[in-house]
């Protein structure tokens, strides 16, 4: 199913209808993170499983950095402009929610801070610690930016030694100029590299999403890539238009399709690969990495 011309907007398929969960838990959780003045890609980038994550598994993704990034990919929501000032408090508030929350894994990602010269390392590194601090049971899965390629900013992240290390390939090479400002396929590659190499014990993840051209080949070649550079943890999900402004999309994969990626990822060496039309890089995180943590965890409880 693919376009026909540039005007034509494809009808979402029923696969993709979203039930809507606003009870307790869901306010709760929204009022805890306004009281705090945090920010979440679950509202900021229009997630559409903000619902299923907020109101039942009590679950939800930490956008540190600010809501302002200084990128404008093409299929991303969250706003893109001049950031403001650097808030070094926000570590310690990021850990008091999630101690508050007694959450047993926690994903903290990022907007892009190219204004910055550590491209944000530094808050990022901080707010592992300070959560190993307050809650040293719960797992830490960091999604960054590509911290403009640079070695020392990375290194800056893995010294503080999360528990699981994720970092979007997005889509495939071909359609990355387009698609992703800035972002170069192949950093990507050696930046989820360079990271194994750093702390070969942290697990590595990444996340695709499909439906914005790319052929099944150009897919799987983008499986091999991420094999070749260690990458243990795979994600791949539909692409939904966020506005008008964003990049449409090409074509709505069927779940039979993304159970038949699912099966070749794993064939691949992937140790864990969670493919679905609603599927996101943090989409039931907690269970993508339940065994890549649980030597940590039952380190804690002994």
């Amino acid at each position: 199913m693919t376009v026909g011309n540039k005007d034509e907007i494809l009808r979402k398929p029923d696969w993709l209808k979203i039930k809507l969960n606003t009870n307790d838990e869901y306010k709760g959780l929204k009022k805890l993170m306004r009281e705090n003045n945090l920010n979440t890609v679950c509202e900021e980038a229009r997630c559409p499983n903000i619902h299923e994550c907020w109101g039942e598994r009590r679950t939800a993704t930490m956008m540190i950095l600010g809501a302002v990034c200084t990128r404008a990919c093409r299929f991303c929501a969250v706003k893109t402009g001049l950031p403001n000032e650097l808030d070094t408090a926000e570590p310690e508030r990021v850990a008091d929610s999630v101690e508050i929350m007694n959450l047993k894994h926690v994903v903290i990602t990022m907007v892009a801070r190219d204004d910055l010269k550590d491209g944000g390392a530094g808050i990022l590194a901080e707010t592992i610690r300070a959560i190993r601090r307050k809650s040293p049971q719960t797992s830490v899965e960091v999604l960054p930016s590509d911290l403009g390629g640079i070695e020392e900013n990375l290194q800056m992240v893995m010294d503080a030694k999360p528990d699981i290390l994720n970092h979007n390939i997005e889509t495939v090479r071909r359609l990355t100029p387009r698609v992703r400002a800035r972002a170069k396929y192949d950093r990507s590659l050696e930046f989820l590299r360079r990271a194994k190499e750093m702390q070969p014990e942290v697990p590595t993840k990444s996340s695709l999403m499909i439906g914005l051209g790319e052929t099944w080949d150009e897919i799987l070649e983008v499986m091999d890539d991420l094999r070749a550079n260690d990458v243990d943890i795979m994600t791949i999900g539909q692409y939904l238009q966020p506005t008008k402004k964003h990049l449409p999309v090409k074509k709505y994969y069927s779940p039979i399709e993304f159970g038949k990626l699912r099966k070749i990822a794993m064939e691949k060496g992937f140790k864990h690969c969670q493919a679905g039309p609603l599927v996101r890089s943090s989409y039931h995180a907690d269970e993508q990495v339940n065994e890549a943590t649980k030597n940590r965890q039952l380190q804690f409880e002994g």
